[in-house]
């Protein structure tokens, strides 16, 4: 479906906004039923798995689902040329609306829970592991969304993209943040799944190298992007028939 630039925004901003909404609920609502932490852990990664495919499926058709600063940018960057990602345009519209989106959803998840609307978080996560985990974690994730488009396998995307999530909660030393407007929403809250304002900065800044990393690793396994080495070949064709013989 063709979407008008404010639907697909509106959509980003309610994608995130949700999927922030259920990290963060389940987060909560984990911590009430047990006080055993890998419970809490797994009660939080599965509803994540479960609520980011569904929501990928819902609104994927609109705006793509990116829900995430750092999959725009990795799209509109391997896109730029071919015309095949977002513009300039769109992603000045997208990040500051997942962003907007993901604190919305954390006020949205303490007040359902009846916990103060904003409290920033005092979960400090300020190591070098940690962020070594956001660039494993996000450079997956890049790899994963662009290569489903190179091998033409988009349509089981709400499913890989929610099963490598749910995967990096536990093999990352960070639980898979990969987002950096989930980080900033996620700041907002001084819950189970919050993340204090000071560890912010780095994070985005592993998420941003992950996502470049993830981007080189998109080029070394399937190379160039087949629409730009189609207009490539073309170009070139059209060179060859304007030369004088």
């Amino acid at each position: 479906m063709t979407a008008s630039l404010g639907r697909r925004t509106a959509a980003e901003a309610l994608g995130t906004g949700l999927l922030v909404t259920v990290v963060v609920g389940s987060g909560i609502q984990a911590t009430a039923l047990s006080p055993d932490i890998g419970v809490q852990l797994l009660a939080n990664s599965l509803a994540t798995v479960f609520g980011l495919a569904v929501l990928i499926t819902l609104l994927g058709p609109v705006s793509g689902a990116h829900f995430n600063p750092a999959v725009t940018l990795a799209a509109w960057f391997t896109g730029r040329r071919a015309g095949t990602g977002p513009s300039p345009r769109e992603v000045a519209a997208y990040v500051p609306a997942q962003v907007a989106g993901a604190i919305g959803g954390a006020i949205l998840a303490d007040a359902m829970f009846a916990r103060p609307l904003v409290r920033f978080s005092t979960h400090e996560r300020f190591a070098g592991h940690l962020w070594l985990g956001e660039v494993v974690a996000t450079a997956g994730l890049i790899l994963l969304v662009l290569g489903l488009g190179r091998i033409g396998r988009v349509s089981v995307t709400p499913a890989a993209v929610a099963a490598y999530i749910g995967a990096a909660y536990w093999f990352t030393s960070s639980t898979s943040f990969a987002n950096p407007a989930v980080t900033v929403g996620r700041a907002f809250t001084d819950t189970f799944a919050g993340i204090a304002p000071t560890s912010v900065a780095p994070f985005v800044a592993a998420q941003l190298v992950g996502a470049a990393l993830g981007l080189g690793a998109v080029a070394v396994v399937y190379g160039r992007h087949p629409a730009r080495a189609r207009n490539a070949a073309a170009a070139s064709h059209s060179e060859r028939e304007l030369s004088p013989s």
